[in-house]
C-alpha cells in the first residue's frame, strides 16, 4: 500500500480501525471477481493493487459507510458475595 493513499483516506474516515476494516471488506469483493461489486470503482488502476484501489475508492469518495451512533456500555455489576 502507498503510504501517502493511507494518509489521505484516514483524513476521510478519521479512524484507523474503521478504515482497515472498510479496506479488508473492499479488497475480498475485488478479488472475488466476477460480479458489478469486483470492479473498481476509479479509472486507470494500471499496476495497482487491490488495496491501493481500495483506499484510491475511500479518497474520491466512491464508497460510502457510516459509523454508527455513540453507545455508552454499562459495565456489569458485581454481585455481592454472602459471608458465611
Amino acid at each position: 500500500m502507498k503510504t501517502e493513499l493511507c494518509k489521505k483516506a484516514l483524513e476521510k474516515v478519521g479512524n484507523p480501525n474503521v478504515l482497515v476494516n472498510l479496506i479488508s471488506q473492499r479488497v475480498r469483493q475485488l478479488n472475488a471477481g466476477g460480479g458489478g461489486s469486483s470492479r473498481p470503482l476509479v479509472g486507470n488502476t494500471a499496476g495497482m493493487g487491490a488495496a491501493d484501489i481500495a483506499l484510491l475508492e475511500i479518497i474520491e469518495e466512491k464508497m460510502g459507510w457510516d459509523l454508527p451512533a455513540h453507545v455508552p456500555q454499562n459495565q456489569p455489576t458485581r454481585k455481592k458475595r454472602k459471608k458465611h
